[in-house]
């Protein structure tokens, strides 16, 4: 099986046995990511960084602030007052009405009318790790706002910018979209499974110990599954680890010049950069993450690979080095929030089956690390 990947998004493909990346039936396939959802204690602060970042305000009420991207379609972010800054769940959006009905039966949920900006309708869930994850539909589109043009490039004979200078405003990068996030959980068997069957996500590269494969991947990168519409190269990363919950969420700006340039302007403006800007493998993004004031991790990213259903899973190895094609080394900032190979391996002594750590292990080797 691995020399079908020969000169594709992998050097290798899956060996005989090994997960497969989708379901064979899944109850429904969603079709992007609409919004995510957090608390911030203070709103002010978060709109601050949100336009020094590029989004627009969609609207702010005195409990929550809705920030959008350029492109029409629903809001990116909702930001909800509350007693401390948490990440509280990405919300999909589904495909059509008669979805949310299949969804509520299969899960014994409810189908609920959204009060939320935009409106439509509404199924909520929690997946393995207790995630609590939405699914949407019937949402008003925004409309289109201004976007950033992206930059006139002369390369070889395509001569297109004649007795004229470049000169990128410094100005924030305008966010597009939202683009994908990431999670981290301590149960990725059953975790994964749970959005390959329930949601209809397939995936497009796994990441494995490279000296344990047999014991199955320990990342994901999972896409929508549109059919013949290529969708992201990944909507939602997963991979193994001590904790559980959000470990960063990206959003397209124009190209390499909005993220270069938006990343002086946030330098500028007194912002961490954690790491950037360079371009990775598994997705090709180029990329560059900050921090925000509650110290969050989210990127921007430009040109990523786009894929078909038709494209099956790729397999590499889990390695720091393994994360860019170029760009600065990776910072210890970013792997504060995305486990070391090294702290996996030992995790991977705590696992039971299905890759899902057992607590009270993990507590006894974390300690006898620190120690």
């Amino acid at each position: 099986m691995e020399g079908a990947h020969a000169n594709l998004h992998s050097e290798r493909g899956p060996l005989r046995g090994e997960h497969p990346g989708r379901s064979r039936d899944p109850v429904i396939k969603v079709m992007d990511l609409a919004w995510l959802e957090f608390e911030k204690t203070d709103l002010v602060r978060s709109e601050s960084f949100a336009r020094d970042f590029g989004f627009a305000v969609a609207a702010r009420t005195q409990d929550a602030l809705y920030l959008r991207g350029t492109l029409p379609g629903p809001h990116c972010l909702v930001v909800r007052r509350g007693p401390r800054s948490r990440f509280m769940g990405p919300a999909f959006q589904a495909a059509a009405a008669d979805d949310l009905a299949r969804l509520a039966r299969a899960t014994g949920s409810a189908v609920r009318e959204l009060t939320d900006l935009g409106g439509g309708r509404v199924v909520d869930l929690r997946d393995p790790s207790g995630i609590p994850v939405r699914v949407v539909h019937g949402t008003a589109d925004l409309p289109t706002l201004p976007e950033q043009p992206p930059v006139t490039i002369n390369a070889g004979a395509a001569q297109n910018r004649v007795n004229r200078t470049q000169r990128p405003a410094p100005e924030p990068a305008r966010v597009l979209r939202l683009g994908h996030v990431v999670l981290e959980t301590r149960w990725f068997g059953r975790a994964l499974d749970w959005y390959l069957d329930t949601l209809g996500m397939i995936v497009s590269d796994f990441l494995f110990l490279d000296d344990q494969r047999d014991r199955g991947p320990t990342m994901a990168f999972l896409r929508c599954d549109r059919g013949g519409r290529p969708a992201d190269h990944h909507t939602l990363a997963m991979h193994l680890g001590p904790g559980v919950g959000y470990v960063h969420s990206a959003y397209q700006v124009a190209d390499m010049d909005a993220v270069a340039a938006g990343g002086e302007y946030l330098a500028g403006r007194g912002y961490r950069r954690v790491w950037g800007v360079g371009r990775h493998i598994q997705g090709s993004q180029i990329f560059d993450y900050w921090r925000d004031p509650d110290r969050l991790m989210v990127e921007h990213f430009a040109d990523g690979d786009l894929f078909d259903c038709t494209v099956e899973p790729g397999w590499a190895p889990m390695s720091a080095s393994g994360l860019a094609q170029w760009g600065p080394p990776v910072t210890r900032g970013f792997l504060g929030t995305n486990p070391s190979p090294h702290l996996l391996r030992t995790v991977m002594t705590a696992l039971r089956e299905d890759n899902e750590i057992d607590p009270a292990r993990l507590l006894g080797l974390m300690k006898a690390m620190r120690a």
